[in-house]
């Protein structure tokens, strides 16, 4: 039977998927959503913008890992959805100390908050690397967790914590593993946004390697909605996978980029690939898609939509691209290669 809900906090949620997951929550089910971000450098207020003035919106800054200011937050909340993590593999490898803090600490203390408070669903938001390499088929939740980079083994630790709270405490949690997602709002370091504003800034597009790394493309609102099915119909204990079932390879979505932006093939410079790059993710969703999810955007269409947006949208990523935060990492990847 499904789950309903008057008021959810959603940790994590001034970040991309977050949000788009806190809008859908006001605007498709009525739910109140208090955003709870500590607003690191990929937390904009930006993206909350359209819910501000929204009575069922209320918007919380704070560290998960701080389990006071935390509770304070999701008092009178009957559910928690805990998108708030580091993310980025590049950032994990220079300093994978601060997601050890975000995702495992921070993950821990959400956990057992959520335990004292009596919250009645929790969701831990995932991902797919940590299922590392899928050299073939598609990763079912039962799959081993052969996690790759220090961002992809501190998600991992998360799920099993996660878990351990719901077998040892009967925590109602579910874990949800999104493939890669893509859509407006997202910050500019990731493959889509970070090639579509170089190119219209006039730089190059940095790829790794030789581009044949394959992943399986999302739309973020297929992806919020993934989280919403399992939050109101997911079994406490369990993981469900939210692919989006686009293989492509970073290559091929470059060239779309490159198209659409009628642009040479000269704009890619290829650069010496990550330490440890994963080279396929691949999901298998059919569990969730039994609990009435299917990812509904077309890849082709998504793409060209979310493409269209950040070339409509400047103002959003100029100031992200020119602030310190964004600089520095810039600086420290991608010195040299454009």
């Amino acid at each position: 039977m499904a789950q309903t809900f008057s008021k959810v906090l959603v940790a994590g949620g001034a970040g991309f998927i977050g949000s788009h997951f806190a809008r859908l929550l006001l605007r498709e089910h009525g739910i109140a959503a208090v955003v709870y971000d500590k607003l690191t450098y990929a937390g904009n207020l930006d993206n909350l913008a359209d819910m501000d003035g929204d009575p069922g919106f209320a918007f919380v800054q704070g560290d998960i890992a701080d389990a006071g200011a935390l509770a304070l937050a999701a008092h009178g909340c009957d559910a928690i959805v805990n998108f708030a993590a580091e993310t980025h593999v590049d950032r994990s490898i220079a300093d994978p100390e601060a997601f050890l803090e975000t995702d495992v600490t921070g993950t821990y203390r959400l956990m057992q908050t959520a335990l004292e408070l009596g919250i009645g669903k929790v969701v831990q938001v995932s991902t797919d690397e940590v299922y590392g390499d899928v050299a073939a088929g598609s990763a079912d939740e039962d799959w081993p967790l052969v996690p790759s980079s220090p961002y992809s083994a501190s998600k991992a630790a998360g799920d099993l914590l996660a878990f351990a709270f719901a077998r040892t405490y009967r925590l109602p949690v579910c874990v949800t593993r999104g493939s890669n997602t893509y859509g407006p709002n997202q910050y500019p370091e990731k493959l889509i946004p970070l090639f579509v504003t170089n190119a219209l800034e006039g730089l190059s597009l940095p790829l790794y390697g030789d581009g044949l790394q394959r992943r399986d493309w999302l739309h973020v609102e297929d992806h919020a909605r993934g989280v919403a099915t399992v939050l109101f119909e997911g079994e406490p204990g369990q993981a469900y996978n939210v692919g989006g079932g686009n293989e492509r390879t970073n290559r091929e979505i470059t060239d779309i980029i490159l198209r659409e932006l009628d642009l040479p093939a000269s704009a890619v410079k290829h650069v010496e690939d990550r330490p440890g790059h994963d080279r396929r993710y691949s999901l298998d969703s059919s569990k969730l898609k039994t609990l009435g999810w299917q990812p509904l955007m077309a890849f082709e269409r998504g793409i060209t939509q979310t493409i269209r947006w950040y070339r409509d949208n400047r103002a959003w990523w100029e100031r992200i691209k020119s602030g310190e935060a964004f600089t520095q990492w810039r600086e420290r990847w991608y010195a040299g290669r454009e």
